[in-house]
């Protein structure tokens, strides 16, 4: 990267060859006139995540061998060079090309030490996955004072206030938590803006197929409330059009044709 660029992307890894396509197929197609760079923190990947990452030339790849959410996401910004970090777990698919330009006008308040945005079920993803994205990730923009709810998986920070503040390495989960009570408590406002959003199809509990009482019928009604149409999901994104590798097990040694 000749020139320092404005914004840093910091996306965590882990066998994620099934989106990490997507989602940087969705970063490249960005309207955006700034630069930026796309930092790659990969924990061990036995599938083809680092490879499809080669492909869409991402700036830098790291590799970790002991996953800490907190010291991942430290790692991949101390190898970055942006005034504003974004981190965006690689699972989560920019859901415009708009996408990059509305979150980084996003942080402009140097009161605000962060942004965390809008996560979107897909059609796809299960009930009570899609029940709490819907629920969590509303319509209404916040300034938070008191409440210190952050999520990394689609969030923003100015690197000033990392290099004051970094994310806990100890935790197994909840650094974003953590580093909202304490960023808060060092008196910076946090930030929710619903209108940057990014489709998360494992959602904020990863519940799997498991489906509680009346989840499935509450994420149907906030999908019909809020006009969610399938129709407008992109092409990479819509179940008949999705790529996914397919592994074919053989007995012999397939001889190279070259």
């Amino acid at each position: 990267m000749k020139n320092k660029p404005l914004v840093s992307i910091i996306i965590r890894t882990k066998d994620e060859e099934d989106w990490i396509k997507p989602c940087l197929q969705s970063i490249r197609n960005q309207n955006f006139t700034n630069s930026y760079e796309i930092v790659l923190v990969d924990n061990n990947s036995k599938d083809a995540t680092v490879k499809i990452a080669k492909e869409y030339k991402v700036d830098k790849i790291l590799k970790i061998n002991q996953f800490f959410p907190g010291k991942a996401i430290n790692r991949g910004i101390e190898s970055s060079a942006g005034e504003k970090i974004i981190i965006l777990s690689a699972h989560c698919i920019p859901e415009s090309n708009n996408w990059l330009k509305d979150l980084t006008s996003s942080l402009k308040d140097k009161k605000h030490a962060g942004v965390y945005a809008r996560q979107l079920p897909l059609p796809y993803t299960s009930p009570d996955d899609s029940r709490d994205l819907l629920i969590t990730f509303g319509l209404e923009p916040r300034i938070q004072k008191k409440d210190f709810m952050f999520h990394n998986a689609h969030s923003i920070i100015w690197r000033d206030v990392w290099k004051k503040i970094p994310f806990d390495e100890k935790t197994k989960n909840i650094e974003d938590r953590l580093w909202g009570k304490e960023v808060i408590s060092r008196g910076f406002n946090l930030k929710y803006d619903p209108k940057p959003k990014v489709y998360h199809h494992h959602g904020l509990h990863q519940h799997g197929n498991n489906t509680s009482f009346r989840a499935m019928n509450i994420s149907k009604v906030i999908r019909n409330l809020e006009d969610m149409n399938i129709d407008e999901l992109p092409n990479f994104l819509r179940p008949s059009d999705k790529e996914v590798p397919i592994l074919v097990p053989l007995n012999r040694k397939i001889k190279d044709s070259k």
